[in-house]
């Protein structure tokens, strides 16, 4: 994630109606209220499944004990190969995406692998679950410089996302959905030796950027379409709050009100529906080729790109709630 431009949600204010809206037993949101009479449904339930938060925990323990997962070093390639055999044990099919780019302050092309874990991959109508899992290789955001490259782990900023869906790889054969679901792991999000808010010029999102040009150039020759999809970022971590990011807004509305009215019915309290920040994240490539998605993010995680984002900042309740939020979104899609 790129920082947040300072930008919030004005036109949110006018479909706040949803927080008190979308609560179990409430009456179904109105086109008075902000929201078109089909982009939420009159009933939500609640998928029900034991996710375990203290294996769940224990996944984000496993991932940052890797250390460093920068992409294209040797501590992502152990990380890829631990998940990979992880997500095939519980039965999913997992497609390595690997390409090549430069960043601009490198003279060399680095490796980079997103995954691709489908579940029910004879179904082509589609939806994702989608983070980055590569970690920043500079913590650029502690006050002393000299501690920019120490070990940096991202436990939150990048092994959280993912440990959340390797627990719920445990229960993905007992979903019931009409569409397939996939967790789309993005490498590169974080590769970023010189920021441009120091004066640098690298980019972010490679994996997301790839990604998304795949999809548009396979689009006479795949067999499936995304309906929609979720990006997690920095929203497994205790006290988490789940304002709706600006861009999201602007891009993908009807998905934000499906999300947060599915939140509201399971009665995920960190979900806010309220303003956000515009964030610079993985869903712009996303919405660019016709992929509505909508960044869940945690806008205020007093970690992020610090030395201190470590395994004890994660919440198992939070990871919880966030996957339950995601399933039971999944199970209205039609």
């Amino acid at each position: 994630m790129n920082r947040p431009t300072g930008a919030v949600l004005a036109g949110l204010v006018a479909a706040a109606g949803l927080a008190a809206g979308c609560s179990a037993g409430a009456q179904s949101p109105t086109k008075k209220s902000g929201f078109a009479e089909d982009a939420v449904p009159k009933a939500i339930p609640a998928v029900e499944f034991p996710f375990d938060q203290t294996r769940a925990v224990g996944y984000v323990k496993q991932l940052c004990d890797i250390g460093p997962r920068v992409s294209g070093t040797d501590g992502m390639a152990k990380q890829i190969e631990l998940v990979e055999k992880h997500f095939k044990a519980h039965g999913a099919t997992v497609t390595r995406q690997e390409f090549k780019a430069r960043q601009a302050s490198k003279r060399e092309p680095t490796n980079f692998t997103n995954l691709i874990v489908s579940w029910h991959p004879e179904k082509a109508k589609r939806v994702l679950f989608c983070a980055h899992y590569d970690t920043r290789p500079i913590a650029d955001q502690e006050p002393d410089r000299a501690s920019w490259n120490r070990p940096f782990v991202s436990a939150n900023d990048g092994a959280g996302g993912l440990a959340l869906f390797m627990e719920l790889a445990h229960h993905m054969k007992g979903v019931k959905s009409e569409v397939g679901i996939d967790f789309v792991l993005f490498d590169g999000e974080e590769y970023v030796f010189e920021p441009r808010q120091f004066g640098g010029s690298d980019r972010y999102f490679f994996g997301s950027d790839h990604f998304a040009d795949e999809y548009q150039r396979t689009r006479d020759t795949r067999k499936h379409a995304y309906a929609g999809g979720v990006l997690l970022d920095l929203a497994t971590a205790k006290g988490a709050v789940l304002r709706v990011e600006g861009n999201s807004w602007a891009l993908a509305p009807d998905l934000v009100k499906q999300v947060w009215a599915v939140a509201g019915a399971v009665n995920a309290k960190s979900f806010r529906a309220e303003p956000g920040h515009e964030v610079q994240d993985d869903h712009l490539a996303l919405n660019r080729v016709g992929i509505p998605c909508v960044d869940v993010i945690d806008f205020d995680y007093p970690h992020w790109h610090k030395l201190t984002d470590t395994p004890d900042k994660i919440s198992g309740e939070q990871m919880a709630e966030v996957a339950k939020v995601l399933v039971s979104w999944a199970g209205i899609v039609r």
